[in-house]
């Protein structure tokens, strides 16, 4: 059976940092999401965007539900490429992060999509 992995932004709240609004500059956003497939539950992330460009967009992500029916928490840090088509990346488990059922998690996933709901990747420790 293929499982589908999906997540779907919640709310998305950005903030110019620094720069003219029609000229380079770079942004905070602050966003959760919630995750259906092999990872089950919901996050908060925040990312530094830079504009004009495609990334790449550093941030962190707490996920919070399970991982395969293994319950607890991590963070994951992104690098995402982002432009008018949309949105694709990688992410790392934090070294340390997971705590609970998920404490000593290790992997590494990617993301894509052009729309609220995105498809991702996860391959995992435990």
């Amino acid at each position: 059976m293929l499982m589908t992995n999906t997540f779907t932004m919640k709310t998305w709240d950005e903030k110019i940092v620094d720069g003219p609004e029609d000229g380079p500059r770079f942004a905070h956003a602050h966003c959760t999401f919630d995750y259906q497939g092999l990872i089950e539950g919901s996050s908060v992330c925040d990312y530094l965007l830079y504009y004009p460009g495609e990334g790449p967009a550093p941030g962190f992500e707490r996920i919070t539900g399970s991982v395969d029916g293994r319950k607890g928490s991590f963070v994951i840090r992104h690098e995402v490429g982002y432009s008018a088509h949309g949105v694709r990346g990688t992410f790392t488990v934090v070294p340390g992060s997971g705590t609970g059922e998920l404490t000593g998690l290790s992997g590494v996933g990617t993301i894509e999509g052009a729309s609220e709901t995105m498809s991702y990747t996860f391959a995992y420790q435990l």
